[in-house]
């Protein structure tokens, strides 16, 4: 079953850029990762998904329930973390979450404190007096606090310090195993790499691969780094599956996807003092997708 299944999703802003012909679906129980950098159309899309905006055209559901006619029904079952949060500066953190609790219909208050536990949040202290990173806290402990079916995170990561952003991933991959499914946005592609089972890369505003994150790595990409012993043209590596080729005096580096026989043949004409091949980051894929534009 997929909890959100999102076609051909379109938003004009008149000269601006938003999203055209978005499609993706997002399982059941799955953290789904959704990476491009900053505007891209990441925030445009979930917003639209949220119905907080409205589709130029396409569609989007969420449990099944087209997302326009039925935003309040659905936004009861759903957590989400902005980008950026904003709150009345004048509130202690306890009030605002108690605030946030009174629109669920259910007693939060022992999954509040739980929460601000794990996140080492004060709930005393007004919201006036935090900084940037306690803001954010907040915003993770009222997206969480009703134990959504569905949590939906926009860039949640941006103000944590590490330590701080382990201690959520942890979180995330505890509501995971008791059931809820994630959408986690971010331009940090090694923090999709660690939680997500699949990922939809997109630029300006289109969807230009959607793959699992296993196949993405082990799609016969492989990072090369090679020592020789006398200075090689670039020329020389003009071959086909070759990206990313970097020659510093005798260090040639690149990505290569294709027959591992071929590159092989090819290095071996050559004098070689020393060789690394590994298997590269996302990152490292993540550009390669993005600068050819497949």
């Amino acid at each position: 079953m997929n909890v959100i299944e999102i076609k051909n999703l379109t938003k004009n802003y008149g000269k601006e850029r938003g999203i055209t012909d978005v499609s993706f679906n997002v399982e059941q129980g799955e953290i789904f990762g959704f990476i491009g950098p900053n505007g891209a159309g990441k925030s445009t899309t979930i917003r639209t998904l949220l119905s907080l905006i409205y589709p130029t055209s396409g569609s989007a559901t969420v449990f099944g329930k087209d997302c326009v006619k039925f935003a309040s029904e659905i936004k009861k079952e759903i957590g989400y973390v902005p980008a950026e949060v904003f709150y009345y500066d004048n509130m202690k953190v306890m009030e605002l979450l108690n605030y946030s609790a009174s629109f669920y219909k259910k007693d939060c208050s022992k999954r509040i404190k739980e929460l601000a536990q794990i996140m080492n949040l004060d709930l005393n202290k007004r919201i006036d007096e935090l900084s940037f990173g306690n803001k954010k806290k907040v915003g993770i402990v009222q997206g969480l606090l009703h134990e959504p079916k569905l949590i939906i995170l926009d860039e949640p990561t941006s103000g944590l310090d590490p330590l701080m952003q382990q201690k959520f991933f942890n979180l995330l991959k505890e509501e995971n195993k008791k059931g809820a499914t994630i959408l986690f946005s971010s331009h940090i592609l090694n923090e999709v790499q660690k939680l997500c089972s699949r990922v939809a890369i997109i630029k300006e505003g289109k969807i230009i691969k959607i793959e699992k994150i296993s196949k993405l790595k082990a799609d016969n990409y492989k990072r090369f780094k090679i020592e020789t012993l006398n200075n090689i043209e670039k020329d020389y590596f003009n071959i086909k599956g070759v990206n990313a080729l970097d020659i510093k005096d005798e260090v040639v580096s690149f990505i290569f996807k294709g027959d591992i026989n071929l590159i092989m043949k090819k290095l071996s004409e050559i004098e070689i003092s020393n060789i690394w091949i590994e298997e590269p980051d996302l990152e490292e894929i993540f550009m390669h997708y993005y600068e050819k534009g497949e």
